[in-house]
């Protein structure tokens, strides 16, 4: 009977040699980590990027973001585009007043008062026949003077008592001033001017002295001039 031979061995396979994992080479590393004092395997931190570094990867964050949903972003509710926002262009205060020299405006005054002497009206001083106020004396004193108190009318006193002031801020056709308040305006647009004695005497020592002395003074050029002509 034949006697099989036994198989070959095997060991080889389970040799040492077969059995060890690949080698693997170290990573290389770069002059700047090799010089660095700090080595990556004493288990520091990484150093930080540089500017640069950041600035590329924040740009190129931007570009690849998602583009947003296709709607307008609602404006605040102030703009002046929705209805109860603001104004655009809005009023703003504005001086319309006229600066006149102040000769100019005792020359436009005078003449004035000189144009308006029909209308006139001289009257006594009437500030203590008020002792208290009293709308419906005053409307009776204006009629007793021939002034209709629907008219517009216009009084000029040297000194205005609180009763007279209180009497006649009732009456809208009806304004009261003092010479430091007289303006050209309120005796173009009154009906009447009303003067007391004291308010006439200081229209003639304020707009009247001065205008004779021009005119005298023209006169006396007039005289000059003929006799020189007569010569």
């Amino acid at each position: 009977m034949a006697i099989s031979s036994p198989p070959p061995s095997i060991s080889f396979l389970s040799s040492s040699t077969f059995l060890k994992p690949p080698l693997r080479r170290p990573p290389a590393q770069s002059s700047t980590a090799a010089s660095s004092p700090t080595s990556v395997t004493s288990g520091a931190a990484p150093p930080p990027p540089s500017p640069a570094a950041r600035s590329a990867e924040a740009a190129s964050s931007l570009t690849r973001r998602r583009r947003p949903a296709a709607h307008a972003v609602a404006p605040s509710a102030r703009t002046p585009l929705r209805p109860g926002g603001g104004v655009i262009f809005g009023p703003k205060p504005k001086d319309w007043s006229i600066k006149i020299n102040r000769k100019e405006k005792r020359l436009a005054i005078s003449t004035a008062i000189s144009s308006a002497a029909e209308n006139i009206v001289v009257v006594e001083e009437f500030g203590d026949r008020f002792e208290r106020p009293r709308t419906k004396d005053f409307i009776e004193l204006m009629r007793k003077w021939g002034i209709d108190p629907k008219e517009k009318s216009m009084f000029l006193l040297t000194e205005v008592s609180d009763n007279v002031v209180l009497s006649s801020r009732n009456i809208g056709t009806l304004k009261m001033l003092t010479p430091r308040t007289l303006n050209l305006f309120d005796i173009l647009n009154s009906d009447k001017l009303v003067f007391t004695q004291s308010a006439v005497d200081y229209l003639n020592e304020t707009y009247g002295v001065d205008y004779e002395g021009e005119f005298e003074d023209d006169e006396e050029e007039f005289e000059e001039d003929g006799e020189e002509g007569e010569g």
